[in-house]
């Protein structure tokens, strides 16, 4: 498996009082073999696509090709989409260096288009963005799932019009690439668009979500746009599916033992935090995407836990003082990929000047190798929930299965809570205010 999870500092054993006894985490796991049995039974059926979009291969050549044709002398690529369309894609473009601190977006792209994300409407950054571009060497990436959301519908009009403004209306199918789901009885607005203008498209699968689509073609555009291995990215997922079909019980299980410990200890010690706190800079949007994942899936019904990201070691300096000494409602994910021996090494000399002669002849990688094991004891110390996940390497394999474990842990832990983790029925009362303001 291209990971390694231990909930040992979630458990009483190994923090005290306040964790989880294996009574209580047996009747948590039992709790979930229907619904394991389920997953199966919808894997065999496909009633579940999601389960199955590891093993596709059809996809990938058609994505290919239109990204291909659509970045055809291009310099810079733009996507556009929120939530689900957006976060999925940022987590696997970061893997392969967009969004780093320090990196010009551009880093390791070897004559491919500079990549950019808008996923945030704000009115000023659209109108600079667009300002910007050269608009003749840019291209345009739209994803919508329902084609209705309304901030992208702004983006893609807004930049359709900027293009016009340039002189540039007649290049408009070669300026954009569109996905969004295949034509129904639903109205579909961005579909509309872009068969008016001649716009090609892909189809966003109708049965899958947009916060579970990150391995779909919503994910695949991205990876594709940054030189990423689809194939390896997707194996990795499978991997974990493979676990699903193979064990008999959920103990054996990582996303069951993950979903039965957080839930299980929201219900019995009141932890009611999320913490995710990779230690690599490739999984910061990780971390966002998951908050979106977890949050937007289970907080239903007056239950859910509320998920927060961070990042190592930046927030050991602003966060775990919290974790460490706060009120006690925090569990705390750890994500650790194995860094001793790589970055730069520090010199003695220079180390005796700095009072830092601990530090002498490490490299940058020891300090957060040691950092990596530290925090997880000093919270276990403090009898703080805490579970680690261990990360051989960070490459696409791993990335792929630990999006997958996230997305079946999330299914799982809304069984345990009662909840529909595929809906979002209360953001629609959001949606029909804000349409009533700009319809007066």
């Amino acid at each position: 498996m291209p990971l390694l999870q231990s909930v040992e500092g979630c458990l009483e054993a190994g923090i005290g009082a306040s964790g989880l006894s294996q009574a209580e985490l047996a009747r948590y796991l039992d709790r979930l073999q229907p619904r394991l049995d389920s997953l199966r039974e919808a894997y065999a059926t496909g009633a579940l696509p999601l389960l199955r979009v590891p093993e596709r291969r059809d996809d990938i050549p058609p994505a290919r090709e239109a990204l291909a044709a659509l970045t055809k002398d291009a310099k810079t690529l733009v996507f556009f989409g929120t939530g689900g369309s957006s976060l999925g894609g940022q987590t696997l473009a970061q893997l392969g260096g967009w969004g780093i601190p320090g990196d010009d977006g551009n880093g390791g792209q070897r004559g491919r288009p500079r990549t950019r994300f808008y996923d945030n409407l704000d009115a000023r950054t659209l109108e600079r963005a667009l300002g910007s571009l050269d608009l003749a060497t840019t291209r345009f990436v739209v994803i919508s799932k329902s084609g209705n959301t309304p901030e992208t519908l702004i983006q893609i009009i807004a930049a359709i019009e900027a293009v016009r403004a340039a002189g540039l209306g007649d290049r408009i199918p070669e300026l954009f690439l569109g996905l969004t789901e295949p034509r129904s009885k639903a109205t579909n607005g961005l579909r509309d668009l872009c068969e008016a203008l001649a716009i090609p498209m892909l189809p966003h699968d109708p049965g899958i979500g947009g916060r579970f689509s990150g391995l779909t073609n919503v994910g695949l555009l991205p990876s594709l746009a940054r030189g990423l291995n689809v194939e390896a990215l997707r194996k990795g997922a499978h991997s974990v599916i493979e676990g699903l079909l193979t064990v008999t019980t959920p103990k054996d299980f990582a996303p069951a033992l993950g979903a039965a410990v957080t839930i299980g200890l929201a219900k019995e010690r009141g932890v009611k935090v999320s913490v995710m706190l990779p230690y690599a800079d490739r999984l910061s949007r990780f971390a966002a995407w998951y908050v979106q994942l977890w949050g937007e899936s289970l907080g239903k019904k007056g239950e859910g836990t509320t998920p927060v990201a961070a990042l190592g070691p930046v927030d050991q300096h602003s966060q775990l003082q919290l974790y460490l000494d706060g009120a006690p409602q925090h569990v705390i994910t750890v994500v650790r990929e194995a860094c001793s021996g790589t970055g730069p090494r520090v010199s003695a000399d220079l180390a005796k000047i700095a009072n830092a002669e601990y530090l002498a002849g490490h490299a940058a990688g020891d300090l957060v190798a040691a950092q990596q094991k530290a925090i997880p004891e000093a919270l276990i110390a403090a009898g703080r929930p805490v579970r680690t996940i261990d990360l051989e390497r960070l490459d696409e394999r791993a990335l792929g299965a630990l999006m997958m474990h996230f997305m079946l842990e999330t299914i799982l832990a809304g069984h345990l809570l009662g909840v529909d983790p595929f809906d979002q029925p209360a953001v629609e009362l959001g949606k029909i205010i804000t349409r009533r303001y700009l319809g007066a």
